[in-house]
């Protein structure tokens, strides 16, 4: 059905082509007991999973015309007032009925298909995109070829909070962490949990003050709140042309800011620095 609704270019042109078909063939060949009107559920068919009830009715419409026209043209067919009334009608609900009901099931199926497609790309524990999701948002930054700062988060004391209070409450302080994220950084920002105790943020800055002053005002606010994290930063192009040596770049600036501090490593580093 998801494939139908991607390609729904194609799929109603053929359609459409299939009506013309159908309909040439009904006026032309139809004689009693051939049944060429059955054919004119297919196309009904591929259109309701392109958009839904609405088109399927639209589409069972257009077809139970097309039938009363082409048993009109049709000599070999009988036109009698009484078959005409019988039939016409029973092409009508049973062309509808059929293009609704696919047309129902295609859109609950895409919904599913969307919720799924953002449960797979949501971390469980803070509702933030989680690093699939980020990596395709680093990939639209790549395509677009202008300067950004990528930088990487890791939250200070959760290891001391899970031996001391437990992990229900480290995770209670991993949520509040991305909750403050996320109304600390501007909307064009974007945030995703990348680890254990890692966030990334892509943020459109050019320059290395840029970034490091942007760090530190979220690090100062953040600390304010009760949450404390540490970043480092990477800018491309300067620092990396793809995906893997921002993030090392971001890395080793975050081990080293971490040292600086006196605050210990927790946890182990995404992307090992090489000897």
């Amino acid at each position: 059905m998801t494939a139908a609704y991607r390609h729904r270019g194609f799929v109603v042109g053929s359609a459409l082509s299939a009506f013309a078909i159908i309909f040439t063939a009904l006026a032309l060949f139809e004689e009693p007991g051939l049944g060429i009107a059955h054919f004119f559920y297919l196309p009904v068919a591929a259109i309701a999973l392109t958009g839904g009830v609405r088109r399927g009715v639209a589409a069972g419409l257009g077809a139970s015309i097309l039938f009363a026209i082409g048993v009109a043209l049709n000599p070999d067919v009988p036109t009698g007032t009484q078959i005409m009334s019988m039939t016409t009608p029973i092409r009508l609900v049973t062309y509808t009925s059929m293009g609704a009901l696919i047309g129902w099931f295609a859109s609950r199926d895409r919904e599913l298909v969307e919720r799924l497609q953002i449960l797979a790309e949501r971390d469980f524990l803070t509702g933030l995109p989680n690093t699939r999701a980020f990596e395709a948002a680093i990939a639209r930054r790549f395509q677009g070829s202008r300067p950004f700062a990528l930088l990487l988060g890791d939250m200070d004391g959760l290891k001391r909070i899970n031996d001391a209070k437990g992990h229900a409450e480290g995770n209670d302080a991993l949520r509040r962490l991305a909750d403050m994220l996320g109304s600390v950084l501007r909307p064009e920002d974007e945030v995703a949990r990348v680890g254990g105790d890692e966030f990334a943020v892509i943020t459109s800055l050019s320059g290395g003050e840029e970034a490091a002053s942007f760090a530190a005002r979220v690090e100062t606010v953040l600390a304010g709140q009760g949450s404390s994290i540490t970043f480092g930063w990477a800018l491309y192009p300067a620092d990396g042309q793809n995906a893997l040596s921002l993030y090392r770049a971001a890395d080793e600036r975050l081990y080293a800011r971490k040292l600086v501090r006196g605050g210990d490593r927790l946890g182990p580093s995404l992307y090992p620095v090489p000897a």
